[in-house]
């Protein structure tokens, strides 16, 4: 019955779109026009040298700085054919682009990656495969667009390679195959060796290597990848034995480099030691039915929480808790079983012990939470590994900070079924020093599991997390040595982004990225199931900064910053305001280099429809706005912040905070004290161990941001929330203006320009923009480029629910369907000076659209689904 509903609601939006209309940009188009920002981009890449990090700590070529905006590109989209490379060279070109991100080709063989075909190990590379890499990186150098290469990003080692065969039981980077590498020899070697055979690599086609060609800005150690990321993240904890025994040496190692002697590190190790103390749970025998114990649902999650007499046989009478879920919620903490009314102290220990079972292999996450407002989480004790059997579970974690009105928290996993708990109970203490049977002299000191680190004291804490640190920064010492002083690379190096390592590690390496995806895809059963995902249909205009704050908040005082991948997945109908927040925010932080994940991953680039979640290249409204993004970006049209706020976290702070962090967020400003929105008003930056924040820098305090509007100290931006779930943020520069966001109905006066957004059909949502291709916007002559975006779907998209957040596999045909905005510009010029255009599909003059004098004489243009177009040429004589 509910799918049936689904069926119908969808097919009754489908019906009902009037207002939708065809809209494809041709995969192989450069034609010249309004819609053309080649001129931007001097061919080719590399004429006046290496890419390299000025005095001033931004990206140069020679003495010129240089602002890289660009898309990646993955599988077989790496190796497209020689024709095809020549016509997408020229459209990258044409749309603002002069940086290549070559991501994910070791993962596949030729012709989806550059792994020989037919070939059993993943050391061989594929002649054909490299043929046309070079083919495709030659078309590119030859319009002025750099190369970025990424050496580690989804390689499946093997036992052809010479590694254990226990490294084939482990699943791709996120799992473990990948992590093997920051203390493994042999894996660190295969790594140095595929450096070497690419980047060695003579290129037929430009007559240099890779490691040689100026054009080549950038080469990337491994993606999305750390250590202690890792160890956070607990994939360390599930290695096979023969790499935990290995990290296990390297770490006995050190202790007695560190320590000497088994007595002198039971002594420095006691010192945190907690005894465990009174029991703190009420009814955590549920003798007494389930008082004391709430469970808590958020639609459309459905439970119960039932009392019986199941119970392990090792407590003979006992009561148990079965919780059963029977549908599921949207978000982890949607279905919840936990008792309020806890007290917990700041660096104190907590033990919780239980028996717990579950009618299927489940994974339940165990932790201690604020009752309110902000919502902390002050502990995260584990994961309970259920199985249909009863196991006894022993967890400990530390609080974090203090609270008077607290939780213990289960939060069963988001899948249907049953769990069990009995006897539960959560006591203070439970923290230990050295173990007893741990020698240093016997090399049998363990291994600190994340899952198990509350039950280690502080100082123990801090002597694994010193070890991780410096484990992990000898690997990217190692391949930086390998790349620059071996291979005599002569582009800049990033190890991987500030999140999955720290800013003090990746800041010795020299460049800083970061990657973010607006609502990432959510798998609520099986890990990228392309039947049951999520793409939440929201706009970030509401979010408060969202992605922007995000990573502004990771910027390195003095260093290059880059974000390399970000994104807004589709089926998200917002995602025309991607490209253009990041790009003004980018200018406002004076980033160096943004990127758009991705272009393509497949190499059938004529599709003429929306391919999933990821791809651009023929998706009309990211496409089209990417446009005016480029040319806020590229040309510096947004004005850097006039005041920088800095604070600092030396390696000794950065060490401290470690065990607190999460495996994605490690380290940023937020740890120090400035508030998300701050990065909206002003420039930001953490100054590194070695670094002295600058005199005129404001602190984090003289720099806290209120309210709901957020007006950058430029007066260029303005990120406005006052009005509730309808947020808009406005560009008003000499170059640029925009609206985007929920500004229908309402009149924008952006310095001599007025924007005013009529109704959509997401509630006034759209991002309009108004760009001088030619001249500015306040004199004559001028060339001027409108974009207006909004809703956006394929033909008979196979919408599943009301809310448009997912379409399981069925992500229609072509061609792709766009929503005409509708909006009144006035312009500061005499109307009889004013002639406009809609466009076609390949930016050329469609038809003319009729300029009005307003009352006082200003041209006045109309817009809206009538052109059937996203996009405007404007002549000013």
């Amino acid at each position: 019955m509910r799918i049936g509903l689904c069926l119908l609601l969808a097919t009754t939006v489908r019906a009902a779109t009037p207002d939708l209309f065809p809209f494809v940009l041709p995969w192989d188009d450069a034609t010249p026009g309004i819609t053309d920002l080649s001129g931007l981009t001097p061919a080719p890449a590399g004429q006046l040298g290496p890419v390299h990090t000025g005095p001033d700590g931004h990206l140069y070529v020679g003495d010129q700085r240089l602002r890289l905006f660009g898309v990646d590109q993955a599988f077989s989209a790496d190796f497209p054919t020689h024709e095809q490379a020549e016509k997408i060279a020229g459209r990258l070109a044409k749309f603002g682009v002069n940086i290549m991100r070559f991501h994910i080709f070791d993962m596949q063989r030729y012709p989806n990656g550059l792994l020989a075909r037919n070939g059993k190990n993943t050391r061989d590379l594929d002649p054909e495969g490299f043929d046309r890499l070079d083919y495709y990186s030659a078309q590119l150098r030859a319009k002025g667009i750099y190369t970025y290469l990424c050496l580690l990003n989804y390689r499946p080692f093997n036992a052809a390679d010479g590694m254990p065969k226990e490294i084939e039981t482990l699943g791709g980077p996120f799992q473990g195959r990948h992590v093997v590498g920051f203390w493994d020899a042999t894996e660190l070697e295969l790594q140095k060796e595929y450096a070497r055979n690419l980047l060695s690599h003579r290129n037929a086609y430009t007559g240099l290597t890779y490691a040689e060609d100026p054009a080549v800005a950038f080469v990337e150690i491994n993606n999305e990848n750390g250590l202690i990321h890792s160890w956070l993240g607990r994939t360390v904890d599930s290695l096979p034995a023969v790499f935990q025994d290995e990290l296990r040496g390297q770490w006995n190692a050190w202790l007695r480099r560190s320590y000497g002697t088994t007595e002198a590190l039971r002594t420095a190790w006691a010192k945190g030691a907690q005894p465990v103390g009174d029991e703190l749970l009420t009814n955590g025998d549920f003798a007494h039915g389930t008082d004391g114990w709430t469970l808590e649902l958020h639609d459309p999650a459905k439970a119960t929480a039932t009392v019986g007499d199941d119970a392990p046989a090792e407590l003979p009478g006992a009561r148990s808790v079965c919780v059963s879920v029977s549908a599921l919620g949207t978000e982890y903490w949607h279905v919840r079983f936990e008792q309020f009314q806890r007290k917990f102290a700041a660096e104190r220990g907590y033990r919780v012990t239980l028996w717990a079972k579950a009618e299927r292999p489940a994974a339940v996450r165990v932790s201690l939470e604020q009752s309110h407002q902000p919502w902390h989480e002050l502990g995260m004790l584990g994961t309970l590994d259920l199985t249909p059997q009863w196991q006894r579970f022993s967890l400990v974690t530390r609080a974090t900070e203090s609270d008077d009105d607290a939780r213990l928290v289960f939060d069963p996993p988001m899948q249907t079924g049953r769990l069990w708990l009995a006897g539960v109970s959560l006591r203070p203490g439970g923290v230990e020093g050295l173990a007893d049977g741990e020698s240093l002299e016997a090399g049998s000191v363990a291994s600190l599991p994340y899952a198990g680190i509350g039950r280690r004291s502080a100082e123990a804490i801090t002597d694994w997390c010193r070890f991780l640190w410096e484990t992990e920064d000898a690997y990217w010492q190692a391949m930086d040595r390998c790349l620059r002083d071996e291979l005599k690379v002569r582009g800049l190096v990033i190890g991987t982004i500030v999140g999955c390592s720290t800013p003090n590690l990746m800041a010795k390496i020299g460049v800083i990225d970061g990657h973010a995806y607006w609502q990432h895809p959510q798998f609520p059963g099986r890990p990228w199931d392309q039947d049951n995902w999520i793409v939440h249909n929201l706009s970030m205009v509401n979010a408060r900064g969202g992605l922007i704050t995000e990573l502004a908040l990771k910027r390195v005082l003095n260093l290059p910053f880059c974000t390399t991948e970000y994104g807004e997945p589709a089926p998200n109908t917002h995602v025309s305001e991607d490209h253009l927040l990041r790009a003004a925010y980018g200018c406002l932080q004076d980033w160096d280099y943004i990127s758009a994940s991705r272009f393509a991953q497949r190499n059938d680039f004529d599709r003429r429809s929306i391919r999933g979640w990821f791809d651009i290249d023929q998706h009309p409204t990211s496409m089209a706005s990417l446009l005016p993004a480029a040319a806020i970006f590229r040309r510096g049209d947004v004005a850097p912040a006039k005041q920088e706020v800095v604070a600092s976290l030396d390696k000794a702070t950065e060490l401290a905070l470690l065990p607190r962090m999460h495996a994605w967020d490690l380290g940023d400003l937020g740890a120090r004290g400035i508030s998300p929105e701050t990065a909206l008003v002003h420039r930001v930056a953490l100054a590194v161990e070695g670094q002295t924040v600058p005199r005129d820098a404001l602190t984090p305090d003289q720099a806290r941001t209120t309210g709901d509007r957020f007006v950058s100290d430029t007066g260029e931006l303005d990120w406005d929330l006052r009005q509730a779930g309808h947020g808009v943020v406005t560009v008003n520069t000499s170059r640029s203006k925009a609206v985007i966001g929920y500004g229908g109905g309402r009149r924008f006066e952006l310095g001599g320009v007025v924007i005013a957004p009529g109704p959509t059909r997401q509630e006034g949502w759209s991002a309009i923009t108004l760009t001088a291709m030619q001249g500015d916007l306040a004199t004559a002559p001028a060339h001027l480029l409108i974009t207006a975006t909004g809703w956006v779907e394929n033909t008979n998209m196979g919408w599943k629910n009301p809310e448009h957040s997912t379409v399981g596999r069925d992500w229609g045909t072509a061609p792709t369907l766009v929503e005409g905005i509708p909006a009144r510009f006035e312009l500061p010029f005499a109307a009889n000076r004013v002639s406009a255009w809609a466009l076609d599909e390949r930016g050329q003059r469609r038809e003319p659209v009729p300029c009005q004098a307003g009352a006082d004489g200003r041209a006045a243009l109309d817009i809206g689904a009538a052109w059937r177009t996203l996009w405007y040429e404007v002549e000013v004589k």
